[in-house]
């Protein structure tokens, strides 16, 4: 009986810690914007910093904020520019300035 007394414990103890860890994970978990994993992947992730950003997810950021254009990456192929430029206006079309409701 004394040999199945620690692996139940050690069990029920990774058990209890699991579910802590789940509900920990879904009430602070931190939601990232996929659209900067989209834009990063149409850069060439070279990571060079020609574009003056520390790197192609530096960059992607800015580009969603509208502080550069993608003129700035230096070793873009004109195609993969023109389709970031594309996503890009689709992007800012897509979003809808609500007035504000009196």
């Amino acid at each position: 009986m004394d040999i199945f007394l620690p692996p139940l414990v050690l069990g029920l103890l990774g058990f209890v810690l699991g579910v802590l860890i789940f509900i920990i994970g879904k009430y602070f978990g931190v939601k990232e914007d996929h659209r900067i994993d989209d834009i990063e992947n149409m850069l060439p992730k070279y990571n060079c910093g020609a574009c003056g950003y520390a790197g192609c997810r530096d960059m992607a950021k800015a580009l969603l904020s509208g502080s550069c254009k993608a003129d700035g990456c230096k070793p873009i192929k004109k195609e993969d520019k023109d389709a970031l430029n594309r996503y890009l206006d689709e992007l800012l079309q897509g979003i809808q300035i609500k007035p504000a409701e009196k």
